[in-house]
């Protein structure tokens, strides 16, 4: 059997014990992977290391492949955000975040099944400031061609290989007449010219938050710049339970991290309450992403088995704190291990 070497980034806070229940359960799943640990955060500003190690970006260049625990970013001042360091220097161009209902986990929508697709380097997002005068900031929206076109092109091309019916826009055009303008008008022309055969619409993002909390069923794969696509992407867990429940993807032309899209929660690190299902839910998309670049059927029915066990742990009631269970981070981890067949 094939082992993949995947770079093992554990992150802060709650990160390293969810990182290690996730481990635990590949390797109970037989997944056929190895892991290289390097550091990143404050993990590595405490190992007096920069705060995205240069050794750690070759690394994933190297392999090609990360999965990544949650990394503290400081509110309005400190270091910049290991993630959009990662992006850049990566160019993990796309970001992918599936939000699907999950059994046993009860909200008010039932049967929720969404990709939001965000471009991952441009935008307001990607945080170019300057002080244009003492009291005066200001923050610069980029948009380009070749952005906003690889975008589209490969939300449209996801959304054929899954077999998915139809990308919605949520966009600002009707304001941000240029940068936004420009993404709906590559979307648009990607659609007509290479995939005819997927549905095809464009929604102002203030309206379309409207709708989508009103009835999520109405969208099938969101296609968002930047900014946009890190508020409606949260948004949307919301609708499945938090951010606890969903997995993130950040891929690029030969590199992917995947990552537990939630904070690192330092009120509760070391408690082991915390929920590792987002971790591990990345984890099988980071299995799937293997079988479908690496030719590995190998990674396929192991992210398959995965996946059932920890559905089947959940329609068991076996649930951690923040989904109303009793659960510890461990226990989450044993049930899911019980139900590997």
């Amino acid at each position: 059997m094939t082992q993949h070497t995947v770079v093992l980034i554990a992150g802060d806070g709650i990160g390293p014990e969810v990182t290690q229940a996730v481990q635990r359960i590949l390797e109970a799943a037989k997944a056929p992977v190895v892991w290289e640990e390097h550091p990143a955060g404050l993990a590595a500003l405490e190992r007096d290391l920069d705060v995205l190690p240069e050794s750690t970006i070759e690394a994933i260049r190297h392999y090609g492949i990360a999965l990544k625990g949650p990394c503290t970013t400081p509110v309005g001042k400190g270091f910049s955000s290991v993630n959009v360091q990662l992006r850049k220097q990566l160019d993990l161009y796309a970001a992918v975040r599936p939000v699907r209902t999950l059994p046993g986990v009860e909200t008010r929508f039932e049967d929720v099944d969404l990709v939001i697709i965000r471009e991952n380097t441009e935008g307001l997002y990607s945080g170019v400031e300057n002080e244009v005068t003492p009291g005066v900031v200001m923050s610069m929206k980029v948009a380009s061609d070749r952005g906003c076109r690889r975008i589209a092109h490969w939300a449209f091309r996801y959304a054929t290989q899954r077999r998915r019916e139809k990308i919605t826009v949520f966009h600002k055009a009707n304001i941000m007449k240029l940068t936004d303008g420009l993404f709906i008008r590559m979307a648009a022309e990607e659609h007509q010219r290479e995939y005819p055969n997927i549905g095809y619409q464009e929604a102002i993002i203030d309206a379309g938050c409207m709708r989508l909390v009103q009835d999520p069923s109405q969208f099938d794969v969101l296609l968002l710049e930047n900014l946009y696509g890190d508020v409606v992407s949260d948004l949307c867990a919301g609708l499945v339970g938090g951010l606890g429940v969903v997995p993130g993807a950040n891929i690029g032309e030969t590199q992917a991290v995947f990552e537990a899209v939630h904070g690192s929660a330092p009120d509760i690190a070391g408690k082991g309450v915390a929920n590792p299902l987002a971790l591990l839910m990345s984890a099988v998309m980071m299995l799937n992403y293997l079988a479908d670049n690496r030719n590995d059927d190998a990674c396929r029915s192991c992210a398959v088995k995965i996946r059932d066990a920890y559905d089947q742990a959940l329609t068991d009631g076996c649930k951690t704190g923040d989904l109303r269970g009793e659960l510890g981070t461990n226990e989450f981890a044993d049930a899911v291990i019980e139900r590997l067949s």
